[in-house]
């Protein structure tokens, strides 16, 4: 946990705490959005076809668009958590890392 807390510039085991919590609560929620934001635009998964191609294709899209929920969750969360600096310089790094650093200028 010292390697961990010395990398990430955490100072005490309680802000750790908090941040895998902010982790976890947003994962669960952007996984728990992006049905509904589907739905919203009129993708249901009953407008596809029934063969394994559109299956697949509606779980593909699913995913895409949990990484764009996940990106703004985690900031938000983080802000209502009080570690807003810390997952914004965690989500500029991201960014970057994957090619996206262009979104933040």
């Amino acid at each position: 946990m010292h390697r961990l807390k010395e990398r990430w510039g955490v100072s005490s085991n309680f802000q750790l705490i908090i941040i895998f919590f902010v982790f976890s609560i947003t994962g669960s929620s952007s996984v728990y959005v992006a049905k509904p934001f589907l739905n919203l635009i009129g993708l249901q998964q009953s407008n596809f076809a029934d063969t394994w191609w559109g299956t697949a294709f509606y779980w593909l899209l699913r995913i895409l668009l949990i990484f764009p929920f996940y990106q703004i969750l985690l900031v938000i969360y983080g802000w209502l958590f009080g570690q807003f600096k810390f997952f914004w310089s965690f989500e500029k790094k991201m960014l970057k890392r994957i090619g996206l650093g262009f979104l933040l200028s």
